[in-house]
């Protein structure tokens, strides 16, 4: 059955998802989280009790695992739960990511989350043994050939539609008419950002030229935990004469924020998922123009509160494809920094709602 979940209620606030966001800053480590202000260290609530797998670069990547962590901690604390967060060591397979979620699961989690479609396979290898356990796959779907499950929810966010108003920031912005793209794997799930984000520039001006890398085509720790390779793509793009450049590369985008730096007054980069310049360096902060908001935070509390409320109501728990869109602020973009200004905050306004009221069709890679 396929559900969608978007309660208003339970909406993160803005500052409330920064303050865990600066809390998870800290790295952790193969057994799990080691952040001193780790939420699963000191939450004991009768409320849920959930698992929380992160995907590769863990704790402190300052973007996708980071707004995980986020989500986490809030609803811990909205539903009185406790929570294990554990995280992924680099270079492993899914049989240990199988591992993983067996532990959680023989360690009574009633809610158990993976973070990033790398544990697809494992996910539907271990929830059919558990079908009293409510599982949530960020980015996820079924592996080809398998079918859906009603203890699997695969949790998706329209990143298309928020790379679409980023890319039109850039085209605003941009004094070269010369704009990059760094995308961690040549997959569909960040191809997506790619054709969302050349959308939105064509849309203001179809005649700026937009470079586009990935920095791997099957290797994740190459993709999403390479700074160094983010730096090096981005610096090749602002030497051939783009002055913004946005990724969708995880850890391996921090490179392309000091690709920025290196590359001088005026040089911008985007960031993507969490609002990036929040916990950039000093240094960085002058050369991030904004990020794509895409709000992991919001599908782990959505998900987490949508099993709380069936258990307690003896309903269906959310299962099946559940996507967030800008409509359901599911993703969007950041104004922290204030260098967007107000003329061109008004602008993707208006293209935000052209989107979400169906005038503006755009692409996707799915």
């Amino acid at each position: 059955m396929l559900q969608r979940v978007v309660r208003q209620r339970t909406r993160v606030a803005s500052g409330i998802a920064v303050a865990a966001l600066i809390l998870a800053g800290c790295a952790g480590n193969d057994e799990g989280s080691s952040s001193t202000d780790d939420i699963c260290e000191s939450a004991d609530g009768d409320g849920p009790k959930i698992g929380l797998a992160f995907d590769v670069g863990g704790i402190g990547d300052q973007s996708f695992n980071d707004s995980a962590y986020a989500g986490l901690e809030q609803v811990v604390t909205d539903l009185d739960g406790s929570c294990t967060d554990v995280e992924a060591a680099d270079g492993e397979d899914d049989a240990a990511r199988e591992e993983r979620l067996r532990q959680l699961a023989d360690a009574d989690h009633t809610i158990i989350i993976a973070v990033g479609f790398i544990y697809g396979a494992a996910v539907y290898n271990v929830a059919p043994d558990y079908p009293d356990i409510n599982f949530g796959i960020i980015d996820g779907a079924p592996p080809e050939g398998v079918d859906l499950l009603t203890n699997v929810a695969n949790i998706g966010f329209a990143a298309n539609q928020g790379s679409f108003l980023v890319g039109a920031a850039a085209a605003l912005t941009t004094q070269s008419d010369n704009v990059g793209f760094v995308g961690g794997l040549n997959i569909p799930l960040i191809q997506d950002f790619e054709m969302g984000f050349e959308a939105g520039v064509k849309e203001i001006n179809p005649d700026i030229e937009i470079q586009s890398e990935y920095l791997s085509q099957d290797d994740a720790a190459e993709g999403f935990e390479s700074p160094t390779n983010g730096e090096t793509a981005a610096t090749g793009m602002f030497d051939n004469g783009a002055d913004v450049v946005f990724h969708a590369a995880g850890k391996s985008g921090l490179g392309v924020f000091d690709a920025a730096v290196a590359a001088g007054e005026g040089m911008w980069a985007i960031g993507v998922d969490s609002d990036q310049y929040l916990t950039a360096s000093a240094e960085q902060k002058p050369h991030i123009l904004t990020s794509m908001l895409k709000r992991v935070d919001t599908g782990v509390i959505e998900y987490v509160t949508g099993v709380a409320d069936a258990v307690e109501a003896g309903g269906e728990a959310p299962n099946g494809f559940v996507t967030y869109d800008l409509s359901s602020d599911g993703v969007g973009y950041a104004t922290s920094g204030d260098f967007l200004s107000q003329e061109i905050i008004d602008q993707l306004e208006d293209l935000k709602q052209q989107i979400i009221d169906g005038e503006i069709k755009v692409p996707t890679a799915f």
